[in-house]
């Protein structure tokens, strides 16, 4: 049945125009791709360096983060009027239109790159439901871009190997670009391209990994959100009652850090979606930032770093030896680990019931958030909607220092419908479902970024502790001005006076012109979303100047 299914593989493969395969590796093991990806023939970026923990180490050249403004849609008679398109508005969506034309140029390009190569085919599953998940195929001529893959992706069993039939294809080639991007109305070189119609995304010039990742991510934002299921960029885990709790929050807010917790389950890091019968992981890996990682500070994350773990960008030594502390090829270092390191997880299927807590994260630059807070139903749809946190240097390409951002719904490089669709279905499911929400600030206290310093991560933990067992609503809450915000007088293990943020600053004045400062630039944003009712209707929910 194997020789049957790859010469069927090989089949689909040449039917795509991909022709003259010098060999096609279908579906390796974690043994034979570590095999693959160190060969001593290897070069440059395509070569993996074995760590002293066992895990190898890759490195992504000019681009360690994300590339979002290279990110394009064939626009056609299917997405015309579902995709939530760019407007050339900073804040708005960063979904740009190509041509039906110009997809083709892309297309052509990717195929003419893995023609007459050594490729690696990997098929797996986005979605830990059954009903919903969709079929995922990869073809690259890069092994560790295979194993990244294969990490991230849920990895199908044997009777489904050989009935699987992709649902959506990946052409990786990253080895390529588009030089002659300005007759094709592109920005750069670079491109990560969608062809909703075709079910097939096209890589070029960029060997960042996450890219993968994050453009099934889009795909899963485009189609369940039009069947009324939620699609969230946010982790999830499960107490040993069964009570399932969400973290929302961009890159390096700490929805990885928060969530694996030894006392809950994990169910997933980044992406989930909420259906009927409660929430479900679209993943079978983790993404875990390693910037400052110790064995002390987030002992999980860092045991998961072994054997099949794949590292990126990080300080590595001659012997191995990697310093996690260095920022030196830059602060978005990465490892993508199966789900299955993490020895504390939802098995055998990453999913759980209907949420009870819902959590957002913000790295709040100015200093001037709470380092937790109680929301309104209706404030958490207004900050839901307004995603404020601070870039983490690195996440993307150019960022060198946090900065003040927002993006809608803790994802707006990832949403394909408007962003109102998805704010709809998380208030609908928190109603039926009985959820309360909390805000927690994961950045700076006691003035802002170069002033003041971050939150404890130790502080951050107890917060979500008291959360999760409900005692952070037991002591009462002072309201922080202008926001409104329920701030807790006590949390057990926290200094009182580092709850309310104004204590901190030596300077008052200061406080309260940064506060209003802030709540200026939410209520600007806001602005976005008063064109529909009930983003209308959610204005008095925010700041209140």
């Amino acid at each position: 049945m194997l020789i049957e299914k790859n010469s069927m593989v090989l089949s689909d493969i040449t039917a795509l125009g991909i022709n003259q395969i010098a060999q096609l590796y279908y579906n390796l093991s974690f043994d034979e791709l570590f095999y693959h990806e160190t060969g001593r023939q290897l070069q440059g970026y395509e070569k993996a360096t074995v760590s002293s923990l066992g895990a190898v180490a890759v490195d992504t050249g000019k681009f360690t983060g994300r590339s979002p403004k290279d990110k394009y849609i064939v626009m056609d008679d299917s997405t015309k009027s579902t995709v939530w398109w760019a407007d050339g508005k900073a804040s708005g969506s960063d979904n740009k239109p190509i041509s039906k034309e110009t997809w083709g140029h892309l297309k052509e390009l990717s195929v003419k790159q893995l023609s007459g190569k050594r490729l690696y085919v990997v098929d797996g599953f986005c979605g830990a439901n059954k009903d919903t998940r969709i079929s995922v195929r990869l073809v690259t001529e890069v092994a560790w871009m295979a194993h990244f893959f294969k990490n991230m992706f849920i990895r199908p069993t044997g009777p489904e190997l050989n009935e699987f039939n992709p649902d959506w294809t990946i052409l990786n080639a990253c080895k390529t670009s588009c030089v002659d991007f300005t007759k094709h109305g592109l920005r750069s070189e670079v491109f990560v391209a969608f062809n909703i119609t075709e079910r097939m995304t096209v890589i070029g010039g960029t060997w960042y990994g996450g890219e993968m990742k994050k453009g099934i991510f889009s795909i899963m934002n485009y189609f369940l959100p039009l069947k009324g299921i939620g699609s969230f960029h946010c982790s999830a885990n499960m107490g040993k009652s069964k009570d399932t709790a969400l973290f929302f929050g961009l890159s390096g807010t700490g929805k990885t850090t928060l969530s694996t917790d030894p006392k809950r389950a994990l169910i997933g890091d980044d992406e989930h979606g909420w259906d009927n019968d409660g929430v479900f992981n679209f993943e079978g890996g983790c993404y875990a930032k390693c910037i400052g990682l110790t064995a002390q500070r987030e002992p999980e994350v860092y045991a998961a770093i072994k054997r099949d773990a794949l590292l990126e960008n990080v300080d590595i030594d001659d012997k191995g030896q990697i310093d996690f502390a260095s920022q030196k090829k830059t602060e978005n270092t990465r490892v993508s680990y199966p789900m299955g390191h993490i020895e504390n997880i939802v098995k055998p299927v990453s999913k759980g019931g209907h949420p009870s807590k819902i959590i957002f994260l913000a790295c709040d630059a100015y200093g001037v958030l709470p380092a937790v807070a109680k929301l309104t139903k209706e404030q958490a749809m207004y900050h839901y909607l307004s995603g404020y946190t601070a870039k983490v240097a690195g996440t993307e390409l150019g960022i060198k220092q946090p900065q003040a951002t927002f993006s809608a719904c803790f994802g707006k490089a990832f949403l394909m419908v408007h962003p109102t669709l998805y704010a709809d279905i998380l208030a609908e499911k928190m109603q039926e479902h009985n959820a309360s929400a909390y805000l927690i600030n994961t950045g700076w206290i006691a003035g802002p970024y170069g002033a003041g310093y971050r939150i404890p991560l130790k502080d951050n933990r107890l917060a979500v502790d008291a959360i999760l067992d409900g005692s952070v609503d037991q002591n009462g809450f002072d309201i922080l001005p202008v926001f409104n915000l329920q701030i807790p007088k006590h949390i057990n293990g926290v200094d009182d006076k580092t709850l309310n943020p104004r204590n901190l600053w030596a300077d008052k004045d200061a406080y309260d012109s940064s506060l209003h400062k802030l709540g200026g630039m939410f209520v600007d944003n806001f602005k976005l979303f008063t064109d529909t009712p009930n983003g209308r209707n959610l204005v008095s929910a925010g700041p209140q100047l």
